[in-house]
């Protein structure tokens, strides 16, 4: 099993420097290259401070500058808000500018509030459609040659330009949960990226076989990867897997306001939570976060992931945003690559 390190700017005051938070996030990738770790993913976000990352190939670039080996992934570019020709022209350049070091994810969306403003009017099931007429686009214009007419999209005879470095170009990943997403991954010769997200280890399980079911299905296919991307602290002692454990379930809390997109924004910034409402969410605990996600001393986080791959997840990706202080990420990632790797070496 390889791992990862998924990562985005994340802004939760006005007082916090833009800047600075970027920087923050180069360390950490530089961090992770360092320690020899597979990948570095980002995503795509718009308008939101909570994730700050308007065009994840932008960052990709920059890292790959400033790093040697690991892979650089969208996780994800949201399909919706792309046109086939530029989606698979940008992935190009950006495959060129990394030396054949890209990984596309691409994924529906998730968030209400960005469909109002890029989109007015679309929903899930129409971003959905949308992801699944895109991918074949783009891995046909990579080829060359090649005449669109679908619902959505429509387009005379096009070549990507440029063409990709990789050949058939970068690897696609579909952010999947239902078993249709699965099937339509497979089908298409697409990796696969899942998060149960607060859902635990039994939901890590039913993604897995989700993945199983679909490639049964589909025999005469290639298998294709599969990642799992979860919330990690490793952290130093028992009161640290306390305080990470409060920190991430503040975090999503935050998560599940965005998601509601019911709560006032202001300068991109959701207004703040207070101590109450947080500790009313209906199943958002301390407690929960430590139990689902991956929390704990180094000894616990190898027995948890050990799980993990002898489930079959051919990559685990440490997901860091937590709106935890820069130092308190920097440290769980070190330790993770210090005291966690090696024993998957």
């Amino acid at each position: 099993m390889k791992f990862s390190l998924f990562a985005h700017m994340e802004r939760i005051s006005p007082d916090q420097d833009q800047k600075q938070l970027y920087n923050e996030f180069i360390q950490l990738c530089k961090i992770a290259d360092a320690g020899g770790m597979h990948a570095v993913w980002t995503g795509e976000h718009h308008g939101m401070n909570f994730t700050i990352a308007p065009n994840p190939f932008l960052n990709l670039v920059d890292v790959a500058r400033l790093t040697k080996n690991v892979r650089l992934g969208t996780g994800t570019v949201i399909a919706p808000f792309w046109h086939p020709i530029r989606l698979a022209g940008e992935a190009a350049m950006a495959d060129i500018i990394t030396d054949g070091r890209l990984d596309l994810g691409i994924a529906r969306g998730a968030y209400t509030f960005e469909y109002e403003r890029l989109m007015p009017g679309m929903d899930a099931w129409e971003a959905g459609q949308r992801m699944r007429e895109l991918i074949p686009a783009v891995q046909n214009l990579w080829q060359g040659d090649y005449v669109h007419e679908g619902a959505f999209y429509q387009f005379p005879k096009t070549t990507s330009a440029p063409q990709p470095v990789q050949q058939d170009g970068p690897p696609i990943w579909v952010a999947a949960r239902d078993p249709n997403s699965h099937e339509f991954a497979v089908q298409n010769n697409c990796n696969v990226q899942v998060t149960p997200l607060w859902n635990g280890d039994e939901e890590v399980r039913s993604l897995m076989s989700k993945f199983n079911d679909a490639c049964t299905k589909f025999p005469d296919v290639a298998r294709p990867k599969i990642m799992l991307l979860m919330h990690t602290y490793v952290a130093g002692d028992d009161a640290d897997v306390k305080q990470a454990a409060i920190e991430l379930n503040r975090f999503y809390c935050y998560f599940g306001a965005w998601f509601m997109n019911k709560r006032d924004i202001n300068q991109g910034l959701i207004d703040p939570l207070s101590d109450d409402e947080i500790t009313a969410h209906p199943f958002y605990t301390p407690e929960n976060m430590e139990r689902d996600l991956v929390i704990g001393t180094a000894g616990t986080v190898i027995d948890r992931l050990r799980q993990y791959q002898e489930l079959g997840y051919d990559e685990y990706s440490f997901w860091i945003d937590s709106s935890m202080p820069f130092e308190r990420k920097k440290a769980s990632l070190e330790r993770f690559i210090k005291d966690v790797m090696p024993a998957f070496q």
